[in-house]
């Protein structure tokens, strides 16, 4: 009777932690912002873990990565397979952490960085860290890049409150978003065990216009320091080593967006650096009048990223320099591959189409939502 008694009791107890371990994730699942309308950037992280097949070419970095290369327009000019793990405002230690992260599962030919990032010597701003964070899987290389990333007493520069972030919010993060129990939509329902595809093999799509000339940008502010921070040093030479330890060729580039300012003093330190460690650096930026970019028609947002028409422009310059100087392999004739990246075409050409319905429908310009 004892031991019927003991084993009832343990029975409720298992029971009770099972069914608490359940409500905890439906609380979590429901709880957690999903990015789905609005700003999408947060959704853009996780979709790699979709990936069936591996990439020749990786690209990371921050939102001249996602906005400015197209690996569906890199599959279809070169045969190229490639993936862009890039976030809104992401810092070098997080591409550092989400690149060994990618290199633990696939060994691709080639790594391209963005480079924009180096100027930042330390964290910035919680919600970019979310939006970077919150999509990678538990693991060693999410508490390593969160440990890195985590504002402590410091200013948040966009609200300048001072943030004391924790490990334990982005293992649990239910213990960061329970507040938004009581401004729940019917997103956060719809979403919470599955989400849609928003990106394109990384690629944020814009068919929209919204363009500058460059007698309209703001007067360039002199800085007190252009001297690239040692973290952000640090972390460029730890993704040298990386690269060079699993035999894959590192390139730096700097897309072609003129705002925020790229400064003379910061392209003649990629410049050094690039040469000093061997590196190839690709300057879009530089090259945007050979390429045919014209800011008045390729950006959506007034220079800061390119919109469909450009960021294929800058895929077919990058493209020609991983296959001709790179070697990278055009993988078309090969079944495997074509028929999963046919399925992307057209997934590519259905937003493409859409998103011109919708501003045909309009008649102005559409925000299909928010970057970094």
């Amino acid at each position: 009777m004892e031991k019927k008694k003991r084993i009832r009791t343990a029975a409720i107890i298992i029971a009770a932690v099972i069914v608490s371990l359940c409500l905890l994730d439906v609380a979590t699942r429901l709880c957690v912002p999903k990015y789905m309308s609005g700003a999408l950037d947060g959704a853009f992280i996780a979709e790699y873990y979709d990936e069936v097949l591996p990439h020749d070419v990786l690209f990371v970095g921050d939102c001249e990565v996602f906005s400015n290369i197209s690996p569906v327009a890199l599959w279809r000019e070169y045969g190229i397979t490639s993936f862009v793990r890039g976030s809104a405002q992401q810092l070098i230690w997080q591409s550092y952490y989400l690149l060994e992260e990618m290199l633990a599962h696939e060994t691709p030919k080639t790594v391209v960085f963005n480079v924009l990032s180096l100027k930042y010597n330390e964290p910035q701003k919680e919600a970019y860290n979310r939006i970077a964070l919150d999509g990678m899987k538990l693991s060693r290389y999410k508490l390593a890049a969160v440990e890195s990333s985590m504002l402590q007493g410091q200013r948040d520069a966009d609200t300048g409150e001072v943030v004391n972030e924790s490990l334990l919010s982005y293992v649990f993060p239910l213990l960061r978003y329970h507040s938004r129990w009581s401004s729940l939509t019917s997103d956060d329902v719809k979403y919470m065990y599955g989400r849609d595809k928003v990106t394109h093999n990384g690629y944020y799509m814009r068919v929209d216009a919204n363009g500058v000339s460059p007698d309209e940008l703001p007067a360039v502010r002199p800085l007190d320091d252009y001297t690239f921070g040692s973290t952000a040093m640090e972390y460029l030479d730890k993704m040298v080593t990386l690269c060079e330890s699993h035999g894959v060729e590192l390139i730096l580039m700097k897309a072609p967006s003129l705002v925020p300012h790229w400064y003379d003093e910061y392209e003649a330190q990629v410049e050094a650096y690039a040469s000093a460690h061997g590196l190839r650096y690709i300057n879009v930026l530089e090259a945007a009048d050979d390429i045919g970019i014209d800011y008045e028609t390729d950006t959506f947002d007034r220079g800061m990223h390119m919109n469909l028409s450009g960021a294929e422009k800058v895929t077919d310059y990058v493209g020609g320099i991983l296959s001709d100087e790179f070697g990278i392999p055009d993988r078309r004739g090969d079944e495997k591959y074509a028929s999963v990246w046919a399925e992307k075409e057209k997934f590519y050409d259905d937003m493409i189409a859409a998103q011109q319905k919708e501003l045909a429908e309009l008649g102005h310009l559409v925000h299909f939502g928010a970057v970094g």
